[in-house]
């Protein structure tokens, strides 16, 4: 008898995140001394998020190609420049307001700059992807693999330093993108690596998930609410919005740009990671981690309808004979 896990989970919008990140904010929700009680490799497994997430990038980093074209680098390096650059210029914004420490109380409560930053630094690779290979050409699935460079806490550490918020120290900083920047070395140097490292990047996404879950207490989830739905929206309308103008400046139809405005599974785990290495964010970083995972399902759920929409009106020849 088989049971098709695997679909019903990827029924849902990023489900392989967000599902196993929902399963272990219950169980840490209702009973919070699971972790204790059984110690050990289980215990390890609801706390062990960060040492995941470092094999995680280094696998991530070795599906780079250093000989990418010279249109994926332009295509991949437009829109990569441009999403961190409006998570960059909102963070300094909000950061002027809110600094570290989230809204306390009211409508916003929860909201932070780190929680902003994070949600719109980072895109959704497998949708956009997907998307590209039903609506775009192979070259621009391709211009993805300069995008994952948004991938972890990296940028949005440089994006809250250049807010003027609390700062990383430099080796903080190196230490961030270095797990990234080694799995890049390994799979250039050598083919068959990347291959087998790559396959491990969809694997371990649900065991940090999870981990991160297991961090979250669920009575609190109700106080993002619509706050997320809103974030998430704002994540396509602003972002979607840069992208598509940026694409076409680029000489492209902005398909691409409008299929990047989303928020990367990954992107839920960097409020952890960034609390981590500076407490200035400890407060921020909970309400943060729902908000972004809110962002995941919600731009998961808008992108491709936007994107199928600007591809009829102003997609590639091969769907609109006037482009």
């Amino acid at each position: 008898m088989q049971i098709p896990i695997k679909r019903a989970i990827e029924r849902v919008p990023g489900g392989m995140m967000v599902v196993p990140l929902a399963l272990g904010a219950i169980i840490a929700t209702l009973f919070p001394t699971t972790p204790k009680f059984f110690g050990s490799f289980t215990g390890a497994l609801f706390t062990g998020s960060l040492p995941i997430l470092a094999v995680f990038y280094v696998c991530m980093g070795a599906s780079i190609d250093f000989k990418a074209t010279p249109y994926i680098l332009k295509k991949g390096g437009t829109l990569l420049a441009t999403k961190v650059g409006i998570a960059a210029l909102l963070g300094i914004v909000v950061g002027q307001f809110l600094g570290e420490a989230p809204v306390a109380a009211g409508v916003f409560a929860g909201l932070s700059t780190l929680a902003i930053v994070a949600a719109m630094n980072d895109t959704n690779g497998g949708l956009y992807m997907a998307l590209m290979g039903q609506y775009g050409e192979p070259r621009d699935v391709g211009a993805y693999t300069v995008m994952t460079l948004e991938s972890g806490p990296f940028l949005t550490m440089v994006t809250l330093g250049v807010a003027g918020l609390s700062a990383f120290e430099w080796p903080v900083l190196v230490g961030a993108i270095l797990p990234l920047l080694v799995g890049m070395l390994i799979g250039n140097l050598d083919r068959e690596m990347r291959e087998f490292l790559s396959r491990a990047i969809p694997v371990m996404i649900p065991f940090f998930a999870f981990a991160l879950g297991a961090g979250l207490d669920l009575t609190k989830v109700w106080q993002a609410g619509l706050l997320g739905l809103g974030l998430g929206v704002a994540v396509v309308v602003i972002t979607g919005t840069a992208l598509f103008l940026a694409d076409r400046a680029i000489g492209g139809s902005g398909v691409a740009g409008v299929a990047a405005a989303s928020t990367a599974g990954n992107a839920a785990a960097v409020p952890a990671i960034v609390a981590a290495n500076n407490p200035a964010y400890a407060d921020a970083a909970p309400a943060a981690t729902i908000l972004v995972s809110a962002c995941v399902i919600v731009t998961a759920i808008l992108v491709p309808p936007v994107t199928a929409w600007v591809a009829r009106r102003f997609g590639p020849a091969r769907l609109n004979t006037t482009a």
